[in-house]
């Protein structure tokens, strides 16, 4: 199942990351390795290798079959690679929510590109998969990120502490969520 939405104004579209990515996922990663590990759990050396980049795009399609979670890439219109985004911990019954995480490539970061994948991936997830509510946690230093969240209509709900091992160490992270009943329609 192929899903792409679109930002044409942003300059960007959200497709799910597949099997044919997976160099270019690979590369991104290698390129934003020593920017990104303050806000990243430790990775194993074989994490940067084209085989583990090949597994994890893999367990992330046969898992969006399951409906459990979709890993987007984040495009330019040109088709490169800049970010990814993804909706994890899909819960279903009484719940309906799922978490949500994304990265972009240093170079590009201040330039609107992960906010506007983020509207394009929240209506993914109300209208697509019909959840009631999306959330996320950000570190508390992460300024960036709660910037993006901020834009998009994330509330802050409080502090998890110790909640991630992130960079090897226990940190405390800032939970935010949005409610499908959070948009409205003309924000859609």
């Amino acid at each position: 199942m192929s899903h792409k939405l679109y930002d044409t104004p942003q300059g960007i579209y959200i497709a799910l990351l597949e099997v044919k990515d997976a160099s270019e996922l690979l590369q991104l990663r290698l390129r934003n390795k020593e920017q990104h590990q303050p806000f990243e759990p430790l990775r194993e050396v074989d994490y940067f290798t084209l085989e583990s980049q090949l597994q994890l795009i893999g367990q992330r399609l046969e898992d969006s079959k399951q409906d459990r979670a979709y890993m987007f890439g984040i495009f330019l219109l040109d088709g490169q690679l800049i970010g990814q985004i993804t909706i994890s911990n899909v819960v279903r019954g009484v719940g309906q929510f799922a978490d949500i995480g994304y990265f972009m490539d240093y170079a590009l970061q201040g330039k609107g590109y992960t906010s506007a994948a983020v509207r394009l991936v929240l209506k993914f997830a109300f209208r697509s998969l019909g959840l009631h509510r999306v959330q996320a946690s950000i570190l508390l230093h992460n300024h960036g990120s709660r910037r993006v969240l901020e834009k998009n209509g994330f509330q802050a709900e409080g502090i998890a502490r110790r909640f991630i091992q992130i960079n090897g160490q226990w940190q405390d992270h800032r939970m935010y969520a949005i409610l499908a009943d959070d948009i409205q329609p003309d924000e859609e």
